[in-house]
């Protein structure tokens, strides 16, 4: 598969919550770092995914929609800009997340790397409220969001197998 397609797949099955047909986008050994998470292996990138996908279909489908654009993919490498608008199924809070991914591949057309770059004190303010405002820039912050969501993917893994 052509890496532009698997990009193009990635965010249509995105834009649907198809967390299955995201998960299959990713070579087995795929990594996957943003500013909340940093996986390895496929089960992890899956798993964050299919957790994403039904707490928005949960809690947030009435808000939800994905937009992407600037998709350009080489035989190693690609990137894109997407744009998610949600409800964060912590608080309940809206947030307009504007995302820059890059990607590596593997001569199959699997995602091997995948590394989404956003404004954290941006999504912080919009997702948190004011802790976010206040410390949204801090390491502090940054350092909890990312153990909360280590830890909330781990609990959904250990349910969902």
């Amino acid at each position: 598969m052509h890496n532009e397609e698997t990009i193009q797949r990635l965010y249509q099955a995105f834009a649907k919550l198809d967390a299955e047909t995201m998960a299959a986008c990713y070579a087995p050994d795929a990594r996957f770092d943003d500013e909340a998470f940093s996986l390895k292996g496929a089960r992890e990138v899956g798993g964050m995914w299919k957790m994403l996908c039904e707490a928005t279909r949960a809690k947030g489908a009435d808000v939800w929609k994905l937009s992407w654009r600037d998709v350009k993919a080489d035989a190693s490498t690609g990137s894109a800009h997407w744009d998610a608008h949600y409800r964060f199924s912590t608080t309940g809070r809206i947030v307009d997340n504007s995302i820059d991914s890059s990607f590596t591949f593997t001569p199959e057309g699997l995602i091997a790397t995948q590394r989404d770059r956003f404004d954290f004190w941006t999504w912080s303010r919009q997702a948190l409220g004011t802790p976010g405002l206040l410390l949204g820039w801090t390491p502090m912050l940054k350092n909890k969001v990312r153990a909360g969501a280590a830890k909330n993917l781990a609990a959904y893994m250990a349910r969902n197998p």
